[in-house]
């Protein structure tokens, strides 16, 4: 098996310029997850020997179509175990990441991760997204975890209509598969972005970066 440093050589093949302190919240993901895992499971068991391809590098797929700038406000809808939101919240240290939840077991393993990697550009919610009252954030996003139109349900009533970055404000989903019924059954006209596109791995044949503008 591969050590975590040759693991993170599969981050830094796209991406460079991180500071010490990045690079060792990155290793350090492996040993947080593999440890809490056993404990609460978040991970499949297959996954957790492949986490820096099918978890780190799928949520920083996200990093590779938008460069979120200081002080953006973050919401990870169904977080689970933390993805995409921890690998971005390390990504990008000045954005404000609020990872959402109904399963309380899930955000622990979340906060124990932040915990012991030291992240701390990451607050957690013990809810569900359509529960949040009173607050918005500037985009969303969500890795598999619900049909776009519910995802964009959720999401929408939460976020702020602007376009200050590279992309508009709004939903960024991770998904995989023939997604033409799920698109058309949103009422949504998304930009659908290849993986494959940035990524070259085998893996990342079949998925894409959704982006739902907020209008």
């Amino acid at each position: 098996m591969e050590s975590t440093p040759q693991k993170l050589g599969l981050i830094l093949k796209y991406f460079n310029e991180f500071s010490e302190t990045q690079l060792a919240q990155f290793a350090a993901l492996e040993a947080l997850y593999t440890e809490w895992n056993a404990k609460i499971n978040v991970i499949s068991r297959k996954d957790i020997e492949s986490i820096y391809l099918h978890h780190v590098l799928h949520s920083l797929s996200i990093a590779a179509i938008i460069d979120f700038k200081p002080g953006t406000q973050i919401i990870d809808i169904g977080c689970g175990g933390g993805f995409p939101g921890v690998p971005l919240a390390i990504f990008f240290p000045d954005t404000r990441f609020h990872l959402v939840d109904s399963i309380a077991k899930k955000l622990k393993v979340v906060e124990a991760v932040c915990l012991g990697a030291g992240i701390k550009n990451i607050t957690t919610q013990h809810t569900r997204a359509e529960e949040i009252k009173n607050r918005k954030f500037d985009f969303a996003v969500s890795r598999a975890v619900a049909p776009l139109k519910d995802l964009w349900a959720w999401a929408g009533p939460l976020l702020k209509k602007g376009t200050h970055q590279d992309i508009p404000n709004g939903l960024i989903c991770l998904k995989g598969g023939d997604l033409n019924q799920e698109i058309s059954e949103s009422g949504l006209r998304p930009k659908m972005i290849p993986i494959y596109k940035f990524f070259e791995e085998e893996y990342f044949k079949e998925k894409f970066i959704i982006h739902a503008e907020k209008k």
